[in-house]
């Protein structure tokens, strides 16, 4: 039995980071090791063939694509049988799990399992996206914006013609449609989608496995969990027949094996400029950490309130305390004084080659334009009229929706175009449950954070609080609204302005306060966008010119491709093994006795004798990935999948700014424990039947 050892010390970020400064580089053209989240239709063919002799081919690339979506929940996916399951994250899934379970059925505690199709539950407002088509249209975007247009004039008009591509793609297709902005606007691609809208649960383990170790061991490693979950999307009421799908390997992963992800990650900022970093650094991150350490013991508080009070906040406060400890990661690295002195010398040094080439020479001031525009954000930093409380974002949406629907499709704000409809009013009519008492707590928490903001005599805060403080405006407006129930908010989206209007709601009057504001705020915002898209086209363009074409742009929550071979790291001065056992789970937890988080589920100690302890549980790669990338394939060679990511490592969190494989790594479920826990802890062998077939 393969026991993995503990580890009592963990290694300070500043410390790893002193390793990574050869990695850092001034943007995504740039690549070293493997780095690199490519785009589908700019494959990294002769780097993978130099690198690690693998030859892809457009077969190969087309069928795992195909093979993967996208959750509009957050987080990614894939196909894995041709009657439709889906494998992703439990903690992707989370979403789902907390919205069909009930105080009598808690399903994030207790896991689930359907026996039959009947069993199978859908989930009340679950998409999954397949990518279909890539289409450049960096042409046509780019022809709408006359020469010295000043940022909102540009702004407006590039949204339209955005608007306008995707509702004709949407019209001749019938697929949904989406432009995508990438390498900071230097280029426009056209994303079309097939859309799954009946999606429905058949198997999630007990969280007690699925996040075995808890907070203490979330963004750490040697790891132990389960976290996956299979549901199955359904098409005319029946399961659907799929052409394309991952076969399942049986073969654990051995040290050295070249692995690839498939997957969707969110947001990276690695053609950011030194200024635009020093701003993540001393503004944003630090005012997004203290939100999140509010909301934590916010919801914490919640919690303490009884055993319903605990299950209906989980999955939020889950969601809540894993940002917290990622940006804390991120944080750390940029505060690093080298990390930053590096960047600013690279930076430097690229400048003084564009600034002593005279065709380049003119491209230089948008560094200048970005520093201007971090400026900016600063003063917006803390403006805010989007209350983080479901009922009131409902109702912002509904009021929202009226105004952009009086307007021309492509005047409108991007989320309330034609081509996004349907999933926008599945979501915003979601019959997915709303907890008054929790909704209460937040909406009272979110009306003191805004009078802390703005100051409790600011002529917005003023209106908000209607003369009341924010407990008793908080409980008036819960209280009193409808909107917890679909039903109420149907006659607002096919009344128009006139339902907005008319409707004496709380939270309905109290969304019309904050449209203005919100409206402001966001037009103000957008502006800033624009500027910095320009810039950041103009710095490409820059170093395209300096350092030569190829690599990848910055993610964008849309399919990329990452490879990476599966490989150990030294830390501590002790050499971390690539994977783990399900062994080393039940010692694991056996070294943590007494700590609940340790705790493994009755389910896996009644099943112990009766399972093959040697089978591996989790591995580690140098696949690049950050948020996003939950739930994403690990495919071999040949294109079977043989793991499930869902984690990095605490040394990974400055993926978004920097790619290092010194000690970061993506952390997987291995495709041989999943099926190992279905046939012999789970008792699901005619599941486990139908993996990859």
């Amino acid at each position: 039995m393969n026991v993995q050892p503990s580890r009592s010390v963990r290694s300070p970020l500043s410390v790893v980071l002193l390793a990574c400064f050869l990695c850092l580089s001034m943007s995504p053209m740039s690549v070293s090791a493997d780095e690199g989240m490519y785009l589908f239709n700019d494959l990294p063919a002769k780097l993978l063939k130099d690198r690690h002799r693998f030859e892809i081919t457009q077969d190969w690339a087309d069928r795992l694509r195909l093979s993967s979506v996208r959750f509009n929940s957050g987080g990614s996916g894939s196909f894995i049988s041709s009657n439709g399951l889906v494998l992703t994250n439990h903690h992707v899934a989370a979403d789902t799990l907390q919205k069909l379970s009930t105080a009598e059925r808690d399903l994030i505690r207790d896991g689930f399992l359907a026996r039959t199709l009947e069993e199978e539950l859908r989930a009340p407002d679950l998409e999954l996206n397949q990518l279909v088509s890539i289409e450049d249209v960096t042409e046509r975007v780019n022809a709408a914006v006359p020469a010295g247009a000043d940022a909102e004039t540009a702004f407006k008009l590039r949204r339209a013609a955005m608007s306008t591509i995707e509702q004709e793609s949407k019209e001749a297709t019938g697929l949904r449609s989406d432009v995508i902005t990438l390498f900071g606007g230097a280029k426009y691609h056209l994303y079309r989608y097939r859309v799954f809208d009946d999606v429905r649960l058949v198997w999630a383990p007990e969280t007690a496995a699925a996040f075995f170790g808890g907070d203490a061991d979330n963004f750490e490693y040697p790891r132990f969990n389960l976290d996956a979950t299979i549901m199955r999307v359904y098409e005319d009421g029946k399961p659907a027949q799929l052409e394309h799908y991952l076969r399942w390997s049986d073969a654990p992963l051995a040290d050295g094996d070249l692995v690839f992800v498939s997957g969707n990650p969110g947001r990276t900022q690695r053609i950011y400029t030194a200024a635009a970093l020093q701003y993540l650094r001393d503004d944003r991150l630090p005012f997004a950490l203290d939100t999140l350490r509010r909301k934590e013991i916010l919801m914490q508080q919640f919690s303490l309130g009884g055993g319903e009070q605990k299950r209906r906040g989980r999955d939020e406060l889950f969601g809540i305390q894993n940002s917290r400890k990622a940006y804390s990661g991120m944080i750390a690295g940029l505060q690093t004084p080298s990390v930053m002195a590096e960047k600013r010398q690279r930076e430097a040094e690229l400048l003084e080659t564009v600034r002593g080439r005279a065709e380049l020479r003119d491209l230089a001031q948008a560094w200048d334009e970005v520093a201007a525009v971090q400026q900016e954000k600063r003063k917006l930093l803390k403006q805010t009229a989007s209350p983080r409380c479901t009922l009131a974002d409902i109702a912002l949406q509904l009021v929202l929706l009226a105004g952009e629907d009086a307007k021309p499709n492509d005047q409108r704000l991007r989320e309330f175009t034609d081509a996004g409809r349907e999933s926008f009013l599945r979501e915003l009519l979601s019959e997915a449950p709303i907890y008054k008492d929790l909704e209460q707590f937040k909406m009272t928490d979110e009306l003191s954070r805004f009078a802390e903001l703005r100051g409790g005599d600011d002529p917005f805060i003023v209106q908000l609080l209607d003369g009341k403080g924010p407990r008793q405006r908080g409980a008036e407006l819960v209280l009193g609204t409808q909107l917890d129930d679909p039903k109420a908010r149907q006659p607002l989206v096919d009344g128009g302005q006139a339902a907005i209007a008319a409707s004496t709601d709380p939270m309905i009057v109290l969304a019309r306060i904050l449209e203005p504001e919100y409206r402001r705020i966001r037009e103000q915002n957008e502006a800033l966008e624009e500027r910095e898209r320009q810039a950041y086209a103009s710095i490409s363009k820059a170093i395209t010119a300096v350092q030569g074409t190829g690599g990848y742009p910055d993610a964008t929550f849309t399919l990329r491709l990452a490879f990476g071979t599966v490989k150990g790291y030294e830390q501590d001065g002790e050499r971390i093994p690539p994977a783990t056992t399900i062994g080393g789970a039940f010692a694991h937890a056996e070294r943590h006795a007494g700590q609940e988080d340790f705790d493994l589920p009755a389910s896996w100690l009644k099943a112990k004798a009766g399972t093959d302890l040697d089978t591996q549980i989790n591995f580690v790669c140098t696949a690049d990935i950050i948020g996003g990338n939950s739930g994403s394939p690990v495919v071999n060679r040949a294109g079977e999948l043989v793991g499930l990511i869902f984690d990095g490592n605490i040394q990974s969190l400055t993926s978004d700014y920097l790619y290092t494989d010194t000690q970061g790594r993506a952390v997987s479920v291995s495709a041989v424990g999943i099926k190992e826990a279905l046939r012999g802890i789970y008792q699901a062998p005619g599941l486990a039947g139908q993996l990859g077939k």
